[in-house]
């Protein structure tokens, strides 16, 4: 008997040993408190050695364990989301290489080799969201490659700046970048930001989701867009007691708020779980700023297990419904589908800290060393608020697509038939659930001291508790309310347009551009241009070659009047 094995097949069964492998040396690098360095040296070039280097730690090898099994999970279920894809075998190329750059950019704590990852990850997004090719697609295609560059800029001049170290190797130095580096931890941060789409580099996210729904998952949730959070963890040393790390703060706790807020006022599923992405780049990223980078490493892990887990069932729920993304088109979906669902629940739930989910021992951790430090009443209230909003857009959603009423009579086939979709969501719902202790037993074998009030400790389940009950209400009073969002048409705009971010990162950009273009065109191509450039260049050559042509003909009258000019010059010369 010939057994036919599948490409999709083999990267999940090769990924998946490589993950295994990953972790297993990770934990036991954790447990013995060591590292491996591997280097060679390439060039010297005026006494700064220039060498690729790769680290192999704790963290390295677990995040690198992590990304493995969820592009594991994510190809098998690509092999029956994909499989009536005329280039399913062009996608799985580009996902591998995808997971390529990302291991390369993991394992490098050299500047310049860390530029080789991110560039490839940004070069495969945008051929990944792309892949239907269509006008949505280009623009939001273009929306990332664009934003992403800005970073990639951002770590050329940080290379250009770090070769008077004498060594790339930010491993060396960064513990001792004093404030005099500012200029270099501004151009780090700003690259962190275009990569985890923070404000003013936040439309990205939400317009990349025009990829596939195993893209999304893979790079949209757990890869990609944690490439800029994973960076600021390796230069966690360098940004403490730094003027830069108020503005991250403030940046990443905006951040966090107003993608909890534009997400419930959002529609489509895919760009509800994108916006939650957000959200939670903002506290990861809001707690290296408060110094804590080992808990956002933490709640990075966690919420990749979760988070991928979503888009899967979100992938499986859209095929389900004919390609529909509208939530309003869903509805009674738990007699239909009960294992996705179940699937989709849990990993909702994990999402807003549920007690003893993989997301409630990161954040509920994050929460509480985030209301201990000394942040002010702003930073405060955006982390309350934030929290209370991530809870309600959950309950909202769930609500939408879990206990609503069916409003899609015509779609009688619905079903869990799909053994691929199901079995590669299984690992990942184990994740869910268990990845959380697992994770903080591992990393955390001696407990953070947190001292609260009575008050403050109970405040994160408090506003856990009353965000979704007042999501649950507003979602109960849409239905037999008339809409008033409408009398403030513009506001309601502006709030699920993310502040008008995407307006302003493409039509304001593009439509100024255009008009300079103009003016320069019709100034300039069709004026100034046209009679000094060029054309003009070529009218006075072709006056001068008239008048040489003219003096070639040998007329005794030029010649006289030649000589009569040249006795008069003379004169006034000698006289």
């Amino acid at each position: 008997m010939i057994w036919k094995i599948n490409l999709y097949e083999i990267s999940m069964i090769s990924l998946g040993m490589s993950s295994v492998i990953c972790g297993i040396s990770g934990v036991s690098k954790l447990m013995k408190n060591m590292s491996n360095v591997v280097e060679w040296e390439i060039m010297m070039l005026n006494s700064c050695s220039m060498t690729f280097t790769l680290v192999l730690d704790w963290v390295s090898l677990l995040f690198m364990s992590f990304v493995l099994l969820i592009s594991s999970s994510v190809l098998y279920y690509s092999g029956s989301y994909m499989s009536n894809d005329s280039n399913f075998n062009r996608f799985m190329y580009l996902v591998l290489a995808f997971v390529l750059s990302m291991m390369m950019m993991i394992l490098s704590p050299n500047l310049i080799s860390i530029l080789l990852g991110w560039d490839g990850l940004g070069l495969v997004s945008y051929a990944l969201v792309i892949y239907y090719q269509n006008e949505k697609s280009a623009n939001a295609g273009m929306l990332t490659i664009l934003s992403n560059r800005v970073g990639d800029i951002a770590i050329l001049l940080g290379i250009g700046v770090m070769m008077s170290l004498g060594s790339w190797n930010f491993f060396l130095y960064s513990m001792y970048m004093e404030d005099s580096w500012l200029m270099f931890k501004m151009m780090l941060i700003l690259a962190a930001m275009t990569k985890s789409a923070q404000i003013p580099f936040s439309a990205w996210l939400p317009a990349a989701m025009a990829a596939p729904t195993p893209v999304s998952a893979l790079v949209h949730s757990s890869t990609l867009v944690t490439a800029g959070v994973y960076l600021m963890i390796r230069f966690s040393a360098a940004l403490e007691e730094s003027n830069s790390q108020m503005m991250l703060l403030i940046i990443s706790c905006l951040t966090m708020f107003m993608a909890g807020l534009g997400a419930n006022f959002e529609y489509d599923l895919k760009k509800i779980i994108a916006l939650s992405t957000l959200s939670q780049l903002g506290v990861m990223l809001s707690i290296i700023s408060l110094g804590y980078p080992d808990l956002a490493f933490f709640h990075l892990l966690s919420h990749a297990l979760f988070k991928a887990l979503l888009f899967m069932c979100a992938g499986v729920i859209i095929h389900n419904v004919s390609d529909y993304q509208d939530i309003r088109h869903m509805g009674g979906l738990i007699k239909f589908m009960p294992i996705t669902i179940s699937f989709f629940v849990i990993s909702n739930l994990a999402l807003c800290g549920f007690p003893f989910l993989a997301g409630f021992y990161s954040k509920d951790m994050i929460l509480e060393v985030s209301f201990m430090s000394s942040v002010n009443l702003v930073v405060f209230m955006l982390f309350v608020i934030s929290t209370m909003l991530t809870v309600m857009y959950t309950t909202r959603l769930v609500y939408y697509s879990l206990s609503g009423s069916f409003n899609l009579m015509s779609m009688s086939n619905m079903n869990d038939g799909d053994k691929i979709m199901t079995n590669s969501m299984s690992g990942l719902g184990m994740g869910a659930v268990l990845g959380g202790s697992v994770l903080s037993w591992l990393i955390f074998p001696e407990v953070y001291v947190i001292c609260m009030d009575s008050f403050m400790k109970s405040l994160v389940l408090l506003i856990s508790v009353l965000g979704g009950v007042i999501g649950y209400m507003i979602n109960m009073l849409s239905v037999s309310y008339k809409l008033n969002s409408l009398s403030c048409y513009s506001f309601v705009i502006m709030i699920g347009s993310m502040w008008f971010m995407p307006f302003l990162s493409t039509k304001n950009i593009t439509m100024n551009s255009f008009v300079v273009g103009k003016i320069i065109q019709k100034v300039g191509d069709k004026g100034w241009y046209e009679y000094h450039g060029g054309q003009g260049l070529n009218m006075s050559f072709n006056n001068l070659f008239k008048m040489l042509s003219v003096l070639q003909l040998n007329s005794l009258k030029i010649y006289m009047k030649m000589f009569f000019v040249s006795v008069v010059i003379g004169l006034y010369v000698f006289m």
